[in-house]
């Protein structure tokens, strides 16, 4: 027959020769830093000693009370054999388990504080402060950043353009498909222009003291003309003429069997600054890329202002494709 067990709090351990068999670092630990494995053992400990010392006049027999006893002397033997050394503070989980289980076998306790903890803290969903950190933090280590555009000083233009220099100079050279780079020398050959099939001639240095070719030099010939008054100066702003050059160099490009020449008084700065500005508006290349283009075909040398411009017509570029 179950006798009924109310709720009590732990008792208070004897003092002196009767707490031999208790573990002694139980009394030293401070009651409010007792770990759940130690309440709980307190409280199957207080279990079995009500039931050891139940009243004569309750319904149980002989038997049963000198079993209770001896449930309860086992139950203290089997706390004085485990040890726990008060330095290490909280038991392993499989010693807090051991002890819970014994426990409840011998007084039928219910399941332990220190089982649920244990149990909650191997769960795969237990989290940790740094995994708490990781959530809070975006995970940024495995995703694939698109390479962003790193515009081109001007040394480094500059150094490029002295770096990768042909071997051999010409008056006209191919730089792109049938697109022409030259010199007022070869502006001024219309038989050489025929020869190469020159349709569309764009003059950098049009004007009375520079490259005075215009429209009636090419008079009587399939060329058709095309002139900017330029100056080879630092100062000169050309980006004004950026587009609507490239423009024309397009269309003239577009029309079956045409071929453009583009040229100044060398060949090396205002009209390699206007095909350079063709090849990045219209072909998607870089200043970069423009350059080692041309370079690779005909020497070219852009002077600082006219470079700083094409940085300027370059960043605008990038930043309208989403790269800069």
């Amino acid at each position: 027959m179950d006798i009924p067990q109310p709720w009590l709090p732990p008792p208070a351990l004897p003092a002196g020769p009767a707490a031999a068999g208790c573990r002694p670092e139980l009394r030293s630990q401070n009651q409010s830093l007792l770990s759940a494995t130690r309440l709980c053992q307190l409280a199957t400990l207080a279990l079995a000693l009500m039931t050891a010392v139940a009243p004569l006049d309750a319904p149980m027999t002989e038997g049963a009370r000198c079993g209770a006893h001896l449930r309860a002397c086992r139950f203290i033997c089997s706390l004085q054999r485990s040890p726990h050394p008060p330095s290490r503070g909280l038991q392993s989980p499989q010693k807090q388990h051991q002890v819970c289980r014994d426990g409840r076998l011998e007084a039928g306790s219910t399941p332990c504080l220190s089982e649920k903890t244990t149990a909650w803290a191997g769960s795969p969903y237990r989290m940790d402060s740094l995994q708490k950190q990781d959530l809070r933090r975006p995970k940024i280590h495995g995703a694939v950043e698109v390479s962003r555009y790193q515009p081109p000083t001007l040394a480094s233009l500059q150094r490029l353009l002295w770096v990768r220099r042909t071997t051999t100079l010409t008056h006209i050279n191919e730089v792109w498909p049938n697109l022409f780079l030259g010199d007022a020398y070869a502006a001024r050959d219309k038989s050489r222009l025929l020869q190469l099939g020159i349709t569309h001639v764009v003059n950098v240095a049009a004007g009375k003291f520079q490259v005075d070719t215009g429209a009636k030099f090419y008079r009587g010939t399939p060329v058709e003309y095309y002139g900017i008054e330029a100056d080879d100066n630092p100062f000169f702003d050309l980006s004004v003429y950026f587009l609507p050059v490239a423009r024309y160099i397009r269309d003239a490009l577009n029309t079956p069997q045409s071929r453009v020449l583009v040229h100044c008084a060398m060949g090396v700065s205002r009209s390699a600054t206007v095909v350079l500005a063709f090849l990045m508006i219209f072909e998607n290349m870089t200043l970069v890329d423009a350059i080692q283009t041309v370079q690779a075909h005909r020497d070219i040398c852009p002077n600082s202002g006219f470079l700083r411009q094409l940085q300027v017509l370059d960043n605008r570029l990038r930043r309208e494709s989403g790269r800069l």
